[in-house]
């Protein structure tokens, strides 16, 4: 006879003990007997789905767009105290964006929520590139000795795309993707692994 001694092996959750070939589950937490992981990842399921639910996206927009402009807000804030325009700064808009469509809604989650925080963080960031460039402009103008104040609202569309435009690089493009790739991951809807 051994003297090995045979571990008892019990439910993480309900504490029953797991005979050895008794169907069970091992997680990175504990081992579970079938009954409780089925249980919990029923209970699971609904809170997944849950999350995409009853949204309110007046709510949402709010939330969106009130990060948006604090985020053009801020980077614009930066560039005009520092002198200095550095578009990694703009990637906040991004963040604001997202972090405000979640709180504003409670934290639920969807694929309609991303497409609004990305829509709110394309038109944010070209705020924030008409505030920036205004600036940097207007501070051009005045070294030059020409004291022209550009309106801080375009006065058209034309205005708006010519100032938004100018000293366009590359860059611009990525900060951009940044900036869309961060208010579109936020609210996205959490997934399951099965």
């Amino acid at each position: 006879m051994s003297d090995a001694v045979i571990a008892d092996v019990r439910c993480f959750e309900c504490n029953t003990s797991i005979a050895e070939g008794q169907r069970s589950v091992k997680t990175e937490n504990g081992v579970f007997c079938a009954e409780c992981f089925d249980l919990l990842k029923d209970q699971v399921k609904q809170a997944v789905a849950a999350q995409s639910v009853d949204i309110d996206y007046s709510r949402a927009l709010i939330g969106a767009l009130a990060g948006g402009v604090g985020g053009a807000l801020v980077w614009w804030g930066f560039t005009v105290t520092t002198h200095i325009s550095f578009g990694l700064v703009a990637v906040v808009i991004g963040v604001a964006v997202g972090k405000g469509v979640l709180f504003m809604v409670g934290g639920k989650r969807s694929q309609g929520l991303q497409i609004l925080s990305a829509t709110v963080a394309v038109l944010s960031f070209g705020l924030g590139t008409y505030l920036v460039n205004r600036s940097l402009i207007m501070e051009q103008l005045a070294k030059g000795g020409h004291d022209v104040i550009l309106p801080l609202f375009p006065s058209s569309l034309a205005m708006l795309v010519r100032v938004t435009t100018a000293g366009f690089q590359v860059f611009d493009l990525i900060f951009l993707f940044i900036v869309v790739s961060q208010a579109w991951r936020m609210p996205a809807p959490l997934r399951i692994r099965e």
